[in-house]
């Protein structure tokens, strides 16, 4: 699953906490923690804390705004939401210059192209892994292992995060292989993969017409999370089949997806585009309706490729002519918006015999 940002915010907090407690007995120390969680929900400023503590928390209710809010927010309040999320996240910088989440999420609305940004991230990604690995190191408790490996893990995770949002740049600006590169080296750092980096594999891998290489990449990082295959992978094997006009085959992957996830066909057929999580890759559900709709967004440089009549790209036409031809009166009447934004002579092309 992705990073969360507000159970990071809790293991950050208790581990201070816990600190705090010094040598105490493990009884005595289950008394006093005993009243942490109230604490931290209610009257957060009386625990123990940092500067750096403090800074992640604003990380957290910035992320709450961009990421989960902003997408939800009518349009004229939108601008506030955004210059509010900026100010925590300056106050972020200030509190602790090295913050390295509030840096990047900065610079994703400042950027002025994704080119620009995935400059920003390559430039300072060797810097934020010193760092990072600087404060790995540091944690050298040894009467707590557990404590230990926790602290070491955290102190890793803007790292990761930095990587994961590269490669997902790095991959809608054309640069496949390195693509496949970074998501090599986070899951080489973390195989439990939480920045889920290895979906943005698979769209490379399908990007690069690569089915082998998919084929290895899938045996060697199988997720506990979606035992069967999940929508990245299939619109990836969806796509390859496509580009070699195996139409037969795409035809049963596009089933599988209708098959596992709900409301499958209209959320193709609108194959709605979405901004990037910020701080990480959205939270959702497996096999939720959401979660396709976010594999679908990111799915959209394989979608929209190449030009195509309905002015959805090659494959993005095709999804969207099947998807019409499987649905119910009551889905097509509900794709009614999506039909009317197609160019005028597209009635002649959903509906043609044409099957590519």
């Amino acid at each position: 699953m992705p990073f969360d940002p507000q159970l990071e915010d809790y293991e950050r907090m208790s581990l201070r906490f816990v600190r705090s407690l010094g040598d105490l007995d493990a009884a005595a120390a289950a008394r006093e923690f005993a009243s942490f969680g109230r604490r931290f929900a209610h009257d957060r400023d009386s625990l123990p804390q940092t500067d750096a503590d403090r800074a992640f928390h604003l990380v957290v209710e910035a992320t709450r705004l961009i990421d989960y809010q902003l997408p939800f927010t009518l349009d004229e309040e939108a601008e506030t939401c955004i210059s509010h999320a900026q100010r925590m996240l300056d106050e972020a910088l200030s509190l602790d210059p090295q913050c390295h989440d509030a840096l990047r999420m900065l610079e994703a609305g400042r950027s002025p192209s994704f080119e620009s940004y995935y400059n920003f991230l390559q430039e300072g990604a060797s810097e934020v892994k010193a760092r990072c690995v600087e404060a790995r190191d540091a944690a050298c408790d040894t009467a707590a292992p557990e404590r230990v490996f926790l602290e070491r893990d955290i102190a890793m995770r803007p790292y990761l995060r930095w990587i994961a949002t590269l490669a997902s740049k790095a991959l809608i600006c054309g640069r496949n292989r390195e693509t496949i590169r970074l998501v090599d080296e986070l899951l080489a750092l973390d195989p439990y993969d939480r920045a889920d980096a290895r979906l943005t594999a698979y769209l490379a891998y399908a990007k690069l017409e690569d089915e082998e290489g998919l084929d290895r990449f899938a045996k060697a990082h199988l997720d506990l999370n979606h035992p069967r295959l999940d929508a990245w992978e299939l619109l990836a094997r969806l796509a390859l089949a496509h580009k070699r006009c195996d139409f037969g085959q795409a035809r049963t992957l596009l089933g599988q997806i209708v098959e596992l996830y709900p409301n499958a066909l209209v959320t193709l057929a609108r194959q709605r585009e979405l901004p990037d999580g910020v701080y990480a890759r959205l939270s959702t559900h497996p096999y939720s309706e959401d979660e396709l709709i976010v594999a679908i967004s990111e799915a959209t440089v394989l979608l929209q490729e190449g030009r195509d009549s309905l002015w959805r790209g090659s494959l993005g036409s095709w999804v969207l002519r099947e998807c019409l031809s499987m649905s119910t009166p009551e889905q097509t009447s509900e794709l009614a918006d999506v039909i009317a934004s197609l160019p005028p002579h597209a009635a002649s092309l959903l509906w043609g015999d044409d099957a590519s």
